[in-house]
């Protein structure tokens, strides 16, 4: 790494291209869409940047919630089927033709079989829908589609032309207009829907499938199609007698999920709709304003004076928590973090497979990571009822537990490997500071204007202002023209001043113009984007160079919707799965089977809860892998006792771990592709690096004092004799927090030692056996339980330390 940051790579080491970074910072919640060009690439750009604008629209002016979350799924869903389509391009940008995938066959085959049995049955379409024309072709259209998936796939002429992507596009369109329109008409008959509801309804529901299939896999549509199958036919040879319901009818499936808003369009949506992609577009303002690029080069800054056989892990493990906080995706910071990182590790002495385990680690914390964390994060705040600040005040503490974690395996290793000191960077840290310190105020806007008491998606929204604002400092990081930005303050003066005089009123334009501050600055940022991207485009015309800040914000908007549609899929999926969980209670009778399995005794419910979330995380994105958990085990936590945040608290943790746990972890697969090393040895190693943090959520679930970790002490209990949490309140409570906290903190020292088996020098095996009995007894915040772990710790680290002493062990890496 040299100064400023730019990858120092060795001699003969091959540079990723755009294109492959791009794949391999996709994530599990949706691969990369195709780059495409020309009028597909402006009309696709557009709806991208409609969605975006649609979504900063909604902070400020009232939309109706059907046909806003309507508007929303459908346009994103259209835009999946243009840019993942079933034909994808090769690298030359030509459509390359292919067999049929396993699942595409499968997928054609049932299609094929609906043909033949509605050929054969007297009442074609099930009956009701031959009394629509409309239905009874729409219906034929989308089933004719699927068993031409083969045929579409394989013939050059169709895979080019698109035209089941294109049907399935306008198809999803058309069900957002009609939702929008009929609203009066099918509100008060929603489980009664008519034959053309039916057929949109069920079109729809597929689309859905399809287009979480493209995006993440056919893992969770397979999941979701089995639920529904479970919800229709209530019983039969492959359902137990327990798992036994009453059945419900395919109007009652159709109109729960297609005309109300608890099934396709419930929370899941609601939150990807409105606090996912406001806080996806936040976080590429920021990336498009320089500050993940700034963190990083801050990061190897501050160790990077003095060489030392430490400092590289500790900027590796410093970089991914400060890229992490703006990126919130754990394989894209990874990615990041390693294209950057590698050549100075390998400078070390690193192993690929050890550097590629300890990227992954840091990496996968961004979506642990305050202020934007994962998606499934918004969620929790939607099934707790409560303010996004708070699950901010939830995930501080076992972030940093988290990453000290990290930090001290990386200091284990450097001293077990032996790695060579060397500079992270040449660059100072107080001139890097001077030059791009601003970042830091654009990062912790959206905390301080939450404090402040503003909604979280207001807080969101100022924050976007902010960075936009602060992207003006310096040329290379502006979002837009110098020019634009002048243009757009005017434009927000003029809009408040004429908001304030009470013109709007008398001209019917109150709803687009008030005295609101923040409508101003909206009307005044979209004035500086269009007049921006105007210049540039006259620039372009012209033949000039586009001028600095040209696109930055176009682009960033862009970003922030492309960067959500495989969340948007997922999230719709997982509403058709939490729909048939309330319909068949589903998520109950799931709870009382695993409290009799445990035997009410919490350790082992947590201990089987951990293991389904990483069953369901080695083939699901951690947003569906944490809804599924939220409807179907968080019940069971609750009922022993596990305070309801904990317990949500848990499910997510362990559903972002699943990204770097073996057998198929995305973020250290995608980190051994750019060290070259062995893929599933590094995540081995990254599971190495992450172990002593999958001991935290059991930390904050196993006692009401635990519960700490999260900044909730216990205040008493309800009328129901339930313990009931608050947050700290009085110095003392504030000081048991920061006991139990420090606890922890000993607590993974003791477990780094035992797992990593190095302390100061090669650790043996009595001393690893003290550390791992010292780390258990000190996860209980009980006095005697931390009193002996103590005990243990201070033994054990005290005969280690005498024993390296006393043979002229390795010293401590710097």
């Amino acid at each position: 790494m040299t100064a400023g940051g730019t990858p120092a790579s060795a001699a003969g080491e091959r540079i990723l291209t755009d294109e492959e970074i791009e794949r391999l910072s996709s994530d599990s919640e949706g691969g990369p869409a195709r780059r495409v060009s020309g009028w597909l690439g402006w009309l696709t750009a557009g709806v991208s940047f409609f969605v975006a604008a649609m979504a900063l629209y909604w902070t400020q002016f009232s939309i109706t919630t059907t046909v806003y979350r309507a508007s929303f799924l459908s346009l994103c869903l259209a835009l999946i089927f243009i840019l993942y389509p079933l034909a994808r391009p090769g690298p030359d940008g030509a459509t390359q033709t292919r067999r049929a995938s396993i699942e595409e066959l499968v997928v054609a085959l049932i299609a094929i079989a609906m043909v033949a049995y509605v050929l054969h049955h007297p009442n074609p379409m099930f009956t009701v829908f031959g009394r629509s024309s409309f239905g009874y072709g729409l219906g034929w259209a989308l089933i004719l589609c699927f068993a031409a998936y083969p045929l579409l796939v394989s013939n050059r002429f169709l895979a080019r032309l698109q035209p089941a992507d294109w049907f399935f596009a306008v198809l999803a369109l058309y069900s957002a207009y009609y939702l929008s329109t009929n609203i009066d008409e099918y509100k008060t008959r929603a489980m009664r829907p008519s034959p053309e509801e039916l057929v949109m309804g069920l079109a729809l529901m597929l689309l859905v499938l399809e287009a979480t299939r493209r995006t993440v896999g056919w893992v969770l549509p397979a999941i979701a199609a089995a639920f529904l199958v479970y919800c229709y036919a209530r019983t039969g040879w492959l359902i137990p007698d327990v798992f036994e319901h009453r059945g419900f009818t395919l109007n009652r499936i159709v109109g729960q999920n297609f005309l109300t808003l608890e099934g396709i369009f419930t929370t899941p949506l609601d939150v990807a709709a409105t606090f996912i992609i406001l806080f996806t577009i936040y976080g590429a303002v920021l990336d498009r304003g320089g500050a993940g690029r700034f963190f990083i080069e801050w990061a190897f800054a501050l160790f990077g004076k003095n060489p030392s056989p430490s400092a590289p892990g500790r900027a590796v493990v410093a970089s991914g928590f400060l890229l992490g906080t703006v990126s919130g995706s754990g394989v894209a910071t990874t990615v990041t973090v390693s294209t950057l990182a590698w050549p100075m590790l390998k400078r070390s002495g690193y192993d690929p497979q050890v550097a590629g385990g300890m990227l992954s680690a840091a990496g996968i914390g961004a979506t642990l990571s305050p202020p934007t964390l994962g998606a499934a994060a918004f969620i929790i705040a939607e099934f707790l009822d409560v303010d996004y600040l708070q699950i901010l005040i939830y995930a501080t503490i076992p972030t940093v537990l988290y990453y000290v974690s990290c930090w001290l395996m990386t200091e284990a290793d450097s001293r077990r490997l032996g790695v060579v000191p060397v500079r992270t960077s040449d660059a100072s840290v107080w001139e890097l500071t001077k030059r791009g310190g601003y970042h830091f105020i654009s990062l912790a806007a959206i905390a301080v204007f939450l404090v402040m008491g503003f909604t979280s998606f207001m807080a969101v929204y100022w924050s976007i202002v902010v960075a936009f604002v602060l992207s003006m400092v310096r040329e290379d990081s502006r979002l837009v023209t110098r020019e634009a930005f002048a243009i757009g303050c005017l434009a927000a003066l003029g809009a408040w001043l004429f908001g304030i005089s009470g013109m709007p009123q008398s001209l019917g334009l109150q709803e687009l113009f008030n005295d609101r501050i923040s409508v101003a600055s909206f009307w005044g940022m979209a004035a500086a984007v269009a007049a921006s991207g105007l210049q540039s485009w006259r620039a372009t015309r012209a033949g000039r160079p586009v001028p600095p800040g040209g696109t930055g914000m176009i682009d960033a908007l862009l970003d922030g919707t492309r960067s959500t549609l495989g969340i948007v899929a997922v999230c719709a999926c997982a509403g058709i799965i939490v729909s048939v969980v309330n319909l068949t209670g589903l998520g109950l009778t799931i709870s009382g089977i695993i409290i009799s399995a445990g035997g009410s005794n919490v350790f082992l419910i947590l201990l089987m809860a951990a293991l389904a979330m990483w069953v369901l995380g080695l083939s699901v994105p951690v947003t569906a892998s944490y809804i599924i958990a939220a409807v179907m085990l968080v019940p069971a936590l609750v009922k022993v006792g596990v305070p309801p945040a904990a317990a949500h608290m848990f499910m997510f943790y362990y559903a972002v771990l699943a990204d770097v746990s073996p057998p198929t972890a995305l973020a250290p697969f995608a980190a051994s592709a750019i060290t070259g090393g062995e893929p599933f040895r590094t995540t081995m190693q990254a599971w190495k690096y992450t172990l002593p943090a999958f001991i935290v959520p059991f930390m904050f679930c196993l006692t009401p004092d635990g519960a700490q970790l999260l900044m909730l002490v216990p205040a008493g209990t309800n009328a129901a004799g339930a313990v009931v949490y608050a947050m700290p309140a009085t110095f003392g409570a504030w000081m048991s927090v920061l006991w139990v906290t420090l606890a922890a903190c000993v607590a993974l020292v003791g477990f780094c030692v035992a797992f990593a088996g190095y302390g100061l020098a090669r650790a043996t095996a009595a001393e690893r056996v003290l550390c791992l009995a010292a780390g258990c007894l000190l996860l209980v915040p009980n006095g005697y339980s931390q009193a002996a772990g103590l005990a243990a710790l201070a033994i054990g680290l005290g005969a280690h330390w005498r024993r390296v002493g006393r043979t002229g062990g390795p010293l401590p890496a710097g």
